[in-house]
């Protein structure tokens, strides 16, 4: 216990002593951020123009469709990046000169996303605000509503849209120096803290009705959730919440994802919350109690550094 609370107490101090995490120069994706078949198609289209960037383009596409480039929502928006039928017909590239422009191949729909994209930048470039929320404003709503409201419209939808994206930017992208922790890194720990020796349960978010008992992405929702930060409910949507420290970079409070394939995000099957000294905070397994279990195994897959 006095080793969680030193670990805790040291959480404090490098949140207080750490301003905002660095910036400027090229922005990279984060290494595993983005499926392994899609990585350089966003790294390059990532650029297309100012308003635009790696990490920007695959947080977009993070939203519209999860990757899946059979994606099909009831308004009829298709593929990988979402088109409805009349944009596609007006703004669908054949990028990969096969000969046709094709909707659901993702070679041609995330060059068509980025381009898009950046028309739209440009259709809204003498808008007030941020270039880059009202291009995303304009992909969601349209550009005529960016126009005449002045900047992102009132929708709620397209409000979210915006927040959600520019939040997840910031996981997608590689680091560019020493990561901010989290401030509310330390009450998340002291949450989960309080809930060793709790029996593990499936689908368990600790509700009365599940008998104060967790799975793991439950646990590490609620933990931060006690602080102010919402997180998705699955370990593997957990994942683009943050920053991705390194190994060596990890700081309590983190989150520490393990993966049956390790080079693909979307196959993370387990989630911990670090504590140090190469331990987490661990809801294991059906017949397990929540403890304390070191991170290093052969399906560690990376962390991340949840943000408000």
């Amino acid at each position: 216990m006095g080793f969680v609370a030193l670990l805790v107490m040291g959480t404090y101090v490098a949140a207080a002593r750490l301003g905002g995490g660095g910036g400027g120069g090229t922005v990279r994706l984060a290494e595993n951020a983005v499926p392994a078949q899609y990585e350089g198609l966003v790294a390059r289209w990532g650029n297309e123009c100012p308003a635009l960037n790696p990490a920007l383009l695959a947080a977009q596409l993070n939203q519209e469709s999860g990757w899946n480039p059979r994606a099909r929502s009831p308004a009829d928006a298709m593929g990988i990046g979402q088109f409805i039928p009349g944009t596609w017909a007006a703004h669908g590239l054949d990028a990969n000169g096969d000969g046709t422009a094709d909707v659901w191949d993702p070679q041609d729909a995330i060059p068509s996303a980025a381009r898009y994209d950046c028309t739209l930048a440009e259709q809204v470039k003498d808008v007030p605000g941020d270039p880059t929320a009202n291009m995303l404003a304009a992909y969601n709503a349209g550009p005529y509503a960016v126009i005449k409201y002045g900047g992102v419209p009132p929708y709620r939808e397209t409000q979210n849209y915006v927040a959600v994206i520019r939040k997840a930017e910031q996981s997608f992208a590689a680091s560019a120096g020493r990561l901010s922790p989290s401030r509310q890194a330390a009450g998340a720990i002291h949450y989960a803290q309080e809930k060793l020796g709790t029996p593990y349960l499936w689908g368990g978010d600790g509700t009365p009705e599940d008998g104060g008992r967790f799975d793991c992405s439950g646990l590490s929702k609620a933990a931060y959730e006690a602080v102010g930060i919402e997180l998705p409910r699955v370990a593997n949507d957990q994942w683009n919440t943050g920053p991705h420290p390194a190994r060596d970079e990890l700081l309590p409070g983190d989150l520490v994802f393990f993966s049956h394939d390790l080079e693909d995000s979307r196959a993370i099957h387990h989630v911990g919350i670090y504590v140090g000294g190469g331990y987490m905070i661990n809801a294991p397994y059906t017949g397990a109690v929540i403890r304390f279990d070191p991170i290093d195994s052969a399906d560690y897959f990376g962390a991340t550094r949840p943000t408000a």
